[in-house]
C-alpha cells in the first residue's frame, strides 16, 4: 500500500504577507524533506513584499533545519542572503550554526562564524561559548577551553553552570585533574551553584584519574549536598571502582541502584560482568549474565560477546557455542568484535573452514576485517600446522594496509618453531622491528628442540640486554641442553648472567 502523503497545511484566514509567508513555508516542510527547505525560500521569497518581513524566527528555523541536515554551507549561505534582504538573524541562530560546526567539523572553523557573527552586530552569549568550549573540549584542547573561558569573561558573560561542569570536563579528560578541582572551587567562589551534572562530571574525573575512592566519597555525600543519584551516577561510580579492580564496591552499589527508585540498564549490568570476568570471578559474571537474561537486558550484542570471550577463556567450548546459538536465535544483529570472537572460538576448535566462512559473512554484510581477525585466522592456521596458509594471510593483512602486529608474528613463529622451520622462524624473527617475552620464548624453545643450545644461549642473552625475560622452565632447558652438549663454559655464564638479570630486576 503507498504511503498517504502529508495533509496539506490549513490556508491563511487573512492575506497579510506574514501569514501567506508562513503558509509556504508549512507547506514546503510538509512535502519536502528537511534539507531541501531553503532550497525553497528564495521561490517563496520572491514574493513582493514579503521580503522585508521575514521573520528572524523563520530564518532561524530554516538555519536549524540545514543544520539537522548537515548542510552548514547552506544553512550560512541562508544567513547571508537572509542579512542582504533586511532580515538580521538573531543570537540563536548563529550559535545554532557555530554548535553544528563544533560538532562536524572543528572548533576552528566555528569560531570563524564568531567573527562574522561579530561583523553582523549580534553579541556572543554565554551559550556562544559554551559550545566553543564543548568543541574545544571534544578535540582535547584544554588551553583552548581555558582561552574560550577567558575571553568570556573578558567579554564581560558571566559563565553558568554549564560553562563550568564543559571546562571541569575539558580538564579531567585531558589529564589536568588538580586544574578541574580549581575550576570546581572558582565556581563555588562565584557563588555559582553546582548541578547534579556538575557532581557527576567530578566523580567521572576521579574514577578515571585513578581516585575512584574519592568518587565513591563524594557519591555517598551526594544526599548530604541535597541531590539525589541518578542512574548516570550510578554508572560512573560503578564502572570507575570496576576499572580500578574494586569489584566487592562495585556490586554493593549494584545492589544498592536495584533497591533505589533508579531502575539499572544494560550499560549497568555490563559494565559488573565485564569487570568480574576480567579478574577471573567468572562465577560472580555468569551469575549477572543469566540475571540480565531474565530481566530480558541482554538483547545486545555487548553481554553475549562478553559471555563468549570468558567461556573461551575458561576452555568451555561447548557452552561457548551454545551461548552463540543463542544469541543468533535471538537475532541478535553481529558488530566486528562479536564476529572476531566467534572466529576465534572455531578456530580454537579447528573448525577453520567455518572461521573463513564467517569472515566472509562478515565482509559481505559491510564489516571489513581487521588485523584483529588476520591475527586469529594466522594463530588457527599455525595450530593446525598451515603454516604456508598463516604466511598467505600475513601477507594479505600487509596489502590491505594493516600494519602486522606483534600478535601476527609471535603466532607465525610460534608455528613455524612447532613444525621444525626454525631458520624460517628465526628470518622471520630478524625482520621483526618489535619483540616481546613471547617472541623470544618461542624461538629459543625452537632452538632447543633443534639442539642448538649455544644460538639459543645468544638469543637469551640477548633477550637479557634488551629488558624481557622468557620462562624459567626454558632458562633450565638452555642450561641443561648446554652441559648436556659440553658447552660447560657457555652454561656457566649463562647461569651468571641469569642471576645478574634476576638481581636487576628486583
Amino acid at each position: 500500500m503507498a504511503a498517504r502523503s502529508p495533509d496539506p497545511p490549513v490556508p491563511p484566514s487573512s492575506l497579510d504577507s506574514n501569514s501567506v509567508f508562513r503558509y509556504l513555508f508549512l507547506v514546503c516542510l510538509s512535502f519536502s524533506p528537511v534539507h531541501q527547505v531553503a532550497r525553497l525560500v528564495p521561490f517563496i521569497c520572491s514574493y513582493e513584499g514579503m521580503i522585508r518581513r521575514l521573520s528572524t524566527k523563520l530564518l532561524s528555523i530554516c538555519v536549524s533545519s540545514l543544520c539537522k541536515a548537515r548542510n552548514l554551507d547552506k544553512a550560512e549561505a541562508v544567513i547571508i542572503d537572509g542579512i542582504r534582504l533586511g532580515c538580521l538573524p538573531d543570537v540563536v541562530t548563529y550559535n545554532t550554526l557555530i554548535d553544528a560546526y563544533c560538532h562536524l567539523v572543528g572548533v576552528d572553523e566555528a569560531y570563524m562564524i564568531l567573527y562574522r557573527m561579530r561583523e553582523a552586530g549580534v553579541r556572543p552569549d554565554v551559550i556562544t561559548y559554551n559550545s566553543l568550549i564543548a568543541g574545544a573540549t571534544r578535540c582535547c584542547l584544554p588551553t583552548r577551553s581555558l582561552d574560550l573561558f577567558e575571553e568570556m569573561l573578558q567579554a564581560g558573560l558571566v559563565p553558568d553552570v554549564w560553562s563550568y561542569n564543559t571546562l571541569m570536563h575539558c580538564l579531567f579528560k585531558c589529564g589536568y585533574p588538580e586544574d578541574a578541582y580549581k575550576i570546581y572551587l572558582d565556581m563555588i567562589s562565584k557563588s555559582v551553584s553546582p548541578s547534579l551534572t556538575t557532581y557527576n562530571t567530578l566523580i567521572n574525573g576521579m574514577c578515571k584519574t585513578g581516585n575512584a575512592m574519592n568518587g565513591l566519597r563524594l557519591f555517598r555525600n551526594l544526599e548530604r549536598l541535597g541531590f539525589s543519584a541518578e542512574l548516570v551516577t550510578y554508572n560512573t561510580i560503578i564502572n570507575g571502582l570496576c576499572k580500578s579492580g574494586r569489584i566487592g564496591e562495585a556490586r554493593r552499589i549494584l545492589k544498592e541502584l536495584g533497591e533505589s527508585d533508579c531502575v539499572p540498564n544494560e550499560i549497568t549490568y555490563t559494565t559488573v560482568m565485564k569487570c568480574c570476568f576480567q579478574n577471573g570471578r567468572f562465577e560472580q559474571g555468569f551469575e549477572i549474565f543469566y540475571g540480565m537474561m531474565n530481566k530480558g537486558y541482554a538483547a545486545d550484542v555487548f553481554p553475549y560477546c562478553a559471555a563468549i570471550s570468558a567461556l573461551i577463556k575458561m576452555g568451555n567450548l561447548e557452552d561457548a557455542n551454545a551461548c552463540v546459538e543463542q544469541m543468533l536465535r535471538n537475532g541478535i544483529g553481529l558488530d566486528k568484535a562479536c564476529y572476531n570472537t566467534i572466529i576465534y572460538l572455531q578456530c580454537k576448535e579447528g573448525k577453520l573452514d567455518y572461521a573463513f566462512q564467517l569472515v566472509n559473512e562478515m565482509e559481505e554484510a559491510g564489516l571489513g576485517s581487521d588485523q584483529y581477525t588476520y591475527s586469529i585466522l594466522i594463530d588457527g592456521l599455525c595450530r593446525m600446522g598451515y603454516i604456508d596458509s598463516a604466511n598467505k594471510q600475513l601477507y594479505m593483512m600487509e596489502m590491505r594496509g594493516f600494519r602486522s602486529n606483534l600478535v601476527a608474528y609471535n603466532c607465525l613463529i610460534d608455528g613455524l618453531c612447532k613444525v621444525g622451520e626454525v631458520d624460517l622462524a628465526l628470518k622471520l624473527f630478524h625482520e621483526m622491528k618489535s619483540k616481546d617475552d613471547y617472541t623470544y620464548t618461542s624461538i629459543v624453545n625452537g632452538l632447543c628442540k633443534k639442539s642448538r643450545f649455544r644460538a639459543a644461549s645468544k638469543l637469551l642473552l640477548n633477550c637479557l640486554k634488551e629488558g624481557s625475560s622468557v620462562l624459567t622452565s626454558t632458562h633450565r632447558a638452555v642450561i641443561a641442553g648446554l652441559q648436556s652438549a659440553g658447552f660447560r663454559r657457555d652454561a656457566k655464564r649463562l647461569k651468571a648472567s641469569l642471576r645478574v638479570a634476576c638481581l636487576l630486576r628486583y
